[in-house]
Formats: structure tokens, sequence, C-alpha cells
């Protein structure tokens, strides 16, 4: 076999008259490239021996190969456990690089490489399955590469972004306007009824759930359930098939990538930005235990984090059975050259990283200089897209929030602590008699989170933009939830409801789970404001509107990049469950049904961020410094108490504080000023405005009290602010 004119390029690329294929296998001994073809009598394969190149790189040029070529690797070398060498040529590998898959992974014992009983579970002394696993594995599909340049990027700004976490399944699977043929689709996310949401709520970016190839674990399969959420990935390179059309998935593996591609289009054309959940922490093959598909067979040792004392033993940082060695060069190569294929050919925007931890660990230590992150912030092909780490995974110091360099942004777990814990957790307590917490938190997180993301080598940290906001996300309840139940109700996961946080922060006000016309306000025989302290609240369901409203004002209010879950501006309920990963059905899917405090909420969700948008003193770009600026009449940045006087040391000590108000000047960036009010008290407060500027009046532009968007009213200087609510002031000038 010839070799590959460019063996440095890994995968399977159309050249000349055929293929040029390189695979790193660095233990191995041979490597074969297997072409399969599925005839009449079954799969048959053609294999072709590569040639050994430099850096433990196996290459070769194959003659009559053309774009829709299934193949796989077969890799042939010592097989030593207690070493951590797993090589089995029975076993057809899946191309780390492959740009399209075919075929699903099915769990049976040929896919694993070691002999394993009925159940999968590993038999004694861990010898080698001689099974060809072929017929059961995920196959890789040679595509052409000359794709077409992506359309001109929206581009849009930090300082605009709003972000709306969502999943390609979920979000259309039952949207009135969207074809039944092209629901849970990526045409389904990209059709004109769904754009139209998007824009009309006023979001700039999907930010979407896993949407590389994955495959099953073997306990949700043995239970009939499935990996809902996508965070087991099999191939870097290749789109999960199944979101694409039935139509696109019977025409071939290029005609799903065409798909993912004409939604990316799509959304641009809308200017909606299209960000990637990407998870390169760990791999779909799991625990040393698990099936080998790919990394394991090709070179276990190189891929993945193991033990240095025991290479047999895998350390395991991310709770998935494996971790990817970012201490080696190829691991870093592996992502960097994922991340600009789908960037430079398929068009994405940006990327959220699952469990980033993992990705800057120096085996057990985590550092901001990396080399993975410092390639981050110096590629040129990712220059200019978004990058948001989920800053945590589960190893040593594995909670690193604001620790990530620039230009990357952090989720901010502090942000929804902190709201959670003032609108909920707080008032649940009180209503018990009970003391909550002191402002000086939730101060912070209203103003950008300045304590983890001021800091760095330019002066300023990264600014309060590269802090995601967000009070919900996928894992987790949804806004609705929060408001309703107390505990976790995860018994559809069919794990004895072990699974899932206990850690809510949660409030179901007085009633756990959905309220009827005959619950009304009492509860118990006590009525809701005696429980409570909710006076001149009606119901239960209007208290946890109202809540509802509050935890939403606060995240779309405050300083920092907001993230919406899909769904919340709806109040989807996923019934109680905060660990939906494994239910592709009712409970994950969002409810378009049409209902008049579903319609509220939304034109308030909608409301609050074309305030957002209309007034950038309302997203600060930079950190304030609570000082007057010259020429100004206001400070950038001051606090105040229930009389309108700023707030002294002892009240930001005191839980018995609870009344905030924040006043941002918007002379620095020409626009308005702004005063947000707070009351996280169970009773009524009169409140007393702070002075504003000279000359200039206020109107009340939002109230959570109201179930619905109101016009702007005159504010007068004193104020009575119903219990457990806020107010958006703006000035008139």
């Amino acid at each position: 076999m010839p070799g590959a004119a460019e063996p440095y390029r890994l995968g399977a690329h159309l050249a000349g008259d055929g293929i040029d294929v390189a695979v790193v296998a660095s233990r191995a001994d041979a490597v074969d490239l297997c072409l399969l073809d599925d005839v009449a009598e079954g799969l048959t394969e053609r294999r072709f021996r590569l040639l050994r190149g430099a850096g433990g790189v196996w290459h070769g040029h194959v003659a009559g190969v053309r774009a829709g070529q299934h193949y796989g690797l077969r890799v042939h070398g010592p097989w030593d456990p207690a070493a951590g060498l797993f090589h089995n040529p029975a076993k057809l590998l899946l191309d780390p690089y492959a740009r399209a898959v075919s075929g699903q992974v099915e769990l049976v014992p040929p896919v694993y490489g070691h002999r394993v009983d009925d159940r999968l579970h590993p038999l004694p002394g861990f010898a080698a399955d001689p099974h060809d696993s072929a017929p059961f594995v995920a196959h890789g599909v040679v595509v052409d590469d000359a794709f077409p340049a992506p359309v001109r990027r929206p581009r849009v700004p930090w300082g605009r972004t709003v972000l709306y976490e969502a999943h390609v399944r979920g979000l259309t699977m039952r949207l009135p306007g969207v074809p039944e043929h092209l629901r849970g689709t990526y045409a389904g996310l990209a059709h004109p009824a769904t754009i139209a949401h998007l824009r009309e709520l006023g979001v700039t970016a999907v930010e979407l759930l896993p949407i590389h190839a994955g495959s099953p674990e073997p306990f949700l399969v043995e239970r009939g359930l499935t990996n809902y959420w996508g965070y087991n990935t099999l191939a870097f390179f290749a789109p999960e098939p199944r979101y694409a059309t039935l139509a696109a998935q019977a025409a071939g593996p290029a005609a799903v990538l065409t798909e993912v591609k004409g939604m990316v289009h799509l959304l641009h054309e809308a200017g909606i930005e299209v960000i990637l959940d990407v998870v390169y922490n760990h791999t779909s093959e799991g625990g040393v235990g698990g099936p080998s598909l790919s990394l394991r067979g090709l070179d276990n040792l190189l891929y993945y984090l193991h033990d240095p004392a025991n290479p047999g033993a895998l350390v395991d940082v991310t709770g998935c059975g494996n971790s990817l060695d970012f201490r080696r060069t190829r691991v870093v190569q592996l992502v960097l050259d994922s991340l600009r294929y789908w960037v430079s050919e398929v068009g994405v925007d940006g990327f959220r990283f699952d469990l980033a931890v993992t990705l800057g660990r120096h085996g057990s230590r985590f550092s901001p200089d990396h080399p993975f992150l410092v390639a981050l912030a110096t590629d040129p092909v990712l220059a200019g897209t978004k990058l948001i780490a989920e800053p945590w995974d589960l190893g040593p110091d594995g909670w690193q929030t604001g620790a990530f360099p620039p230009p990357m942004a952090d989720w901010n777990d502090r942000f929804r602590n902190a709201v959670r814990t003032f609108w909920l957790t707080d008032p649940a307590a009180a209503s018990h008699g009970r003391v909550g917490h002191d402002l000086r938190d939730l101060a912070t997180r209203l103003a950008g989170s300045a304590d983890l993301f001021s800091h760095g080598e330019v002066p300023g940290g990264r600014g309060p933009l590269a802090s995601i906001n967000f009070v919900t996300a996928h894992d987790g309840f949804t806004l609705a939830d929060l408001v309703t139940y107390d505990g976790k109700h995860n018994e559809a996961n069919t794990e004895g409801n072990r699974d899932g946080t206990n850690d809510n922060r949660s409030w179901n006000h007085g009633v756990e789970g959905p309220v009827t016309a005959d619950d009304g306000g009492v509860v118990g025989g006590v009525a809701l404001e005696a429980r409570s302290g909710l006076a001149g609240t009606s119901d239960i369901a209007a208290a946890r509107r109202r809540s509802a409203r509050n935890l939403l004002g606060t995240l779309l209010l405050s300083a920092g990049t907001p993230m919406l879950t899909a769904g919340d501006e709806r109040g989807r309920t996923q019934r109680g469950n905060n660990n939906a990963y494994c239910q592709d059905n009712e409970i994950s899917w969002m409810d378009w049904a049409p209902a008049p405090e579903r319609d509220d909420l939304l034109a308030t969700t909608r409301h609050l961020l074309r305030l957002r948008r209309e007034h950038p003193v309302l997203r600060p770009e930079r950190f304030a410094a609570g000082r007057t600026a010259h020429g100004d009449a206001l400070a950038d940045l001051a606090w105040y108490d229930a009389d309108g006087r700023g707030m002294d040391a002892a009240a930001w000590y005191d839980p018995n504080t609870r009344v905030l108000q924040m006043q941002r000047s918007g002379q620095p960036v020409g626009d308005v000023d702004a005063l947000l009010v707070l009351n996280g008290s169970l009773g009524a407060v009169e409140v007393t405005l702070p002075p504003g500027r000279p000359g200039a009046g206020r109107v009340l532009v939002w109230d959570s009290v109201w179930e619905s968007p109101q016009a702007p009213r005159p504010a007068e200087a004193r104020a009575t602010l119903a219990p457990l609510s806020m107010r958006l002031y703006l000035s008139t000038r």
C-alpha cells in the first residue's frame, strides 16, 4: 500500500483517485483499514494494512474509494490489561476523526474487547474476546470535505448576547407550525416557526445540548431508557444521526451533515448564533470494563487518564468511568482539530465545554495556563468564537468558577445559588420563623461577580460579561419546578429517586406539586398569608408565578451574560424531575399548549429582554468602581436601603435586611439611569427611592407583581413594594 500524501492529516479524506487515511496508534504492532460494504449476503470487509509512520501514526492511500464508503479500523498489538493495553483486532474501531457515522452501537458481548457474561460484566481473567464486533458498532463514513464557505456569521457581541439552552429534539417535538416530519430534528430547529419564537423572545444564540454522535450506557439500556441529553460522546467530528429527518437518515450520513449545516445557515440568516455543548472530558467507552469502540482499542494509555502506578486503572474525574488525558499532545490535537472542523466547515459560532476543568488538568492539578487553554485563546480559526466553560468536574479542586483565562466565559453557579437563596430558600425559612442570609452575596452577583471575574493578566479581568448567569439549566429543576417542589421526584429514572442533586434551593410555597382550585390559598386549614406572609397574594399558584418572575427578572436585569433554559419562558415543568437526562418524552419536551399564565410569562420574558436590549445600562461591559466620574452627577453604581440611604456596613451583614436598591448611572454608556429595587421580605414594605439625577424623573417600567407587562408609569418618591417583589425604574432624562 502506498503511503498517504499528508500523513500528519489525521482521519480519512478524499485524495486524488481514492482516500488518504491516517490514525494514531502508538503502541500497536499493525493497523488495518477495513472498507465495509453491505451486500445481499451481509456485511463484507476489505482490509488494507497501513504503513507505520512517525509519531505513532499509521497511514496509507487506497485507490478507488469514493465519498459514502463505510470504514473502520482493526488494531493488532499486545493484550495486557494490567499494563493498560487493550489491542484486539476482532474489534472494529471507529476512526476518532470520522466526519460521519452510520449505525448505532448495540450493547452486546461482541462489542467488548474482553470476555463478558450475558449482563455484560467482565468474566474472571479479563481475557480478550475473539468475536467480531463489526455488525454491532457504528461505522465511519467517508465524506466530501469540499464544503461551501459558511454563511456570514451574526457575530453578536457579548454585550448583546442572550443564550438559550435547548435540546434539538425537545424544543420542537410538540411545536405547532412545525410539520410532523420535521419535529425533533435539525431541520425542525431551523423551521420558520421555531425561528419566529426565538426572534420574538429576544435571544441571540441557541446553546444546543450535545449533537456529537454518541452511544448508550449499559445501565440505561438495561432499564429500557436512553441518554436523552447526549453527554456520552462516541465521535467528536460526526453529528448525531438520530436528530436528522428520516429522509436525511435514509439518504445517508452526507445528507445528515447537510441538514446540520442547513440548520446553522438558516439560524445565521435569522441573526441567531449556534453554540454547541461539547463533551471532550470523557467518551462513551466508560470504565475499564466498558466496550471497545474507538480510543480504548487504538491507544488506551495515550488517550485516557490512568494511574501511573497502576496503568491498568483509569483515573475518573468526570464520574463517567474515564477521563481524557489532556497532558497528551495527541489528545489536545484531537480536540482542537474537532473544534476547528465545526467552526470552519460546519459554521458554528462557539462551544460550551462540559466539565471543562478536566480539559485543563495536568493529571490531578488544574491550571489556567494549561497548554490546551492557551491554544484555545490563541488559535486563529477559533478567534472570535464564544468559548464557555462549565467550570467544575469531580476531581481534586474540581470547582474553578472564575479561574479560566480569557477569552473564555464561565457558567456562574454562584449566581444561581445566590438568586435562588434570596427569592426561595430564605423566604421559605422565614415562613417557618427561621433567619436566612445577608445581602452581600446577592449584591455581588447583581453587579457582575467581580470577586470571580475581575482578576487576571489584564486590568479589570475578564469583565462582568464573562459571567454566564443562569438560574436553571438542563440539569436541575426548571423555573416552574423551582417554585413548585421542595424535593426532587425522579422516580421515572428508575433509580429509586437516588439520582439528581438534593441541593435544589427551591420552595413549593406550602404545597408539594401542582395545586388545584380546591387548594386555593389555604394549606392545612391555615390561610396562605399566615403560613408564608404573602399578604395580598390570593392563592398558592399566584405566589408561585410571582416568585418565578422574580427569578427571571433578577437573571435578565443583572450584570453578566444571561442564559435561559428552553421552556422557562412558558413555565415548562418536568413534574419535579431534576435529572431528566434519560427522559426522551413529555417530561423533557417543551410544552407549547396555550394557557393564559404561560402567555403572561412569555410576554414578561419578552418585555424584560427588550428592556435589556434597548438599554446598555442594564448590560455593563466593565465592573463599576462605585465612584462618580468627572462630569457625571451619579456614581456608576450605588447601593441603598429601604429608606433611600446608602447601605452601611451593618446592614450588609444583617440577615434581617431584606430590601436592597441598586442604582446605575447610564451616562458612561449614553443611556438613562436604572434603579432596581428588591423586596425579599414576606410583608409589604414602604420604600423611599434614592436621589436620582438632578432634574430627571423616573418611570416604573416593570414590577414583578404584574402578571403581564404594563405601560410605564411615573414613579413616586415613596412606593409600597408588595411582599417578595422587585421593580425596575428608568430615568426620564
